[in-house]
């Protein structure tokens, strides 16, 4: 029986943090904004672009956070094209590593579920060789913002999976709120965005500290190969 892997990117498997924070503090500069604090801007990624300058700044009209999100939209491409997306946001130690055991394992399949557009995780994909492992790849442009569970939704009727047999990975609350809306097991990360406490708040089934407890953590769930 299929057993699905669904990854979130960034804070999960990327550390864009720099990126991102240069971009938000671009796209509030432009619009003549202060700049929210780091652990603000950092607690809304994996939110749908427009979802999360709403969360950030919750008292400007929706015009102005239209476009403070376009304003990040081309500073974060324009700064990955200048500085390198591989030197600036590199994967997290063990990903690869991780991604290819479980890849390689029988009847399983690993998908992924971003709040990056397309673009962004295609782009992901020409950096690092990593797009092949990925049976399915649900983006915010295409999906209701997480914690919706479309993703997830969609990952499931792509592969053929049973929710019982999948398991939601990621680093912020929002990936464990969509897991647990899809009827999917959750793993949290330490490593991320979101604090382990506010992970274990979210109802997270389990977090690890490192990709070598990735494979344990699922026997834990009973989502074994």
């Amino acid at each position: 029986m299929t057993r699905l892997v669904v990854f979130d990117v960034d804070g999960t498997l990327v550390d864009s943090q720099h990126l991102i924070v240069a971009a938000m503090a671009e796209a509030f500069g432009l619009a003549g904004h202060p700049l929210p604090p780091r652990d603000m801007v950092l607690g809304v990624v994996g939110l749908s672009l427009h979802e999360a300058m709403i969360a950030l700044a919750p008292h400007l009209p929706e015009a102005e956070t239209l476009l403070l999100a376009e304003h990040y939209r081309q500073s974060f491409v324009a700064q990955r094209e200048i500085g390198g997306a591989a030197a600036h946001a590199p994967l997290y130690p063990g990903a690869l590593d991780a991604l290819g055991r479980l890849g390689a394992a029988p009847d399983t399949l690993l998908g992924v579920a971003t709040g990056k557009a397309r673009r962004g995780l295609d782009h992901l994909f020409e950096c690092f060789p990593i797009g092949h492992l990925f049976a399915t790849t649900q983006t915010a442009d295409s999906h209701p913002s997480k914690p919706h569970p479309a993703m997830l939704l969609a990952a499931l009727a792509e592969t053929g999976a049973a929710a019982e047999r999948a398991v939601m990975v990621g680093d912020t609350e929002f990936d464990m709120a969509m897991g647990r809306a899809a009827g999917m097991a959750t793993v949290g990360v330490a490593w991320g965005y979101h604090p382990r406490a506010r992970l274990e708040a979210a109802g997270a089934d389990v977090i690890i500290d490192g990709f070598a407890e990735l494979d344990g953590a699922l026997e834990r769930l009973g989502v074994t190969a």
